[in-house]
C-alpha cells in the first residue's frame, strides 16, 4: 500500500488513505474483509485493480451493511442505521 502512496492512518493502523488534489480513497482492513470508500469510481476501481494485483480476492460489490452497520443509499446522501 504504501508503495501505491497510500498513507497509514495514524488513528487506526488498519486504515489507509491515498489523497489527490481532487479525490480520495480510504481501504480499510478487518481481519480477512476489505472496505474501499471513495470520492469517484476512478479511485474505486483503481485501487481495486492495485490489489487484485497484489492479493487473490473476490469482489462483492456495493457494501449494504458492516459491523451490524446498515447503509441506506437515498438520492441525496446516505443513511446508516445500527442493527441488533
Amino acid at each position: 500500500m504504501l508503495s501505491n502512496k497510500f498513507k497509514v492512518n495514524e488513528v487506526d493502523k488498519y486504515a489507509y488513505v491515498k489523497n489527490t488534489d481532487k479525490s480520495y480513497v480510504i481501504v480499510c482492513l478487518y481481519i480477512d474483509d476489505i472496505l474501499i470508500l471513495g470520492s469517484n469510481d476512478y479511485m474505486i476501481k483503481s485501487t481495486k485493480k492495485i490489489l487484485t494485483n497484489m492479493f487473490h480476492m473476490k469482489d462483492l460489490s456495493i457494501a449494504y451493511a458492516i459491523l451490524r452497520i446498515n447503509f441506506f443509499r437515498k438520492s441525496n446522501g446516505l443513511i446508516l442505521s445500527q442493527s441488533y
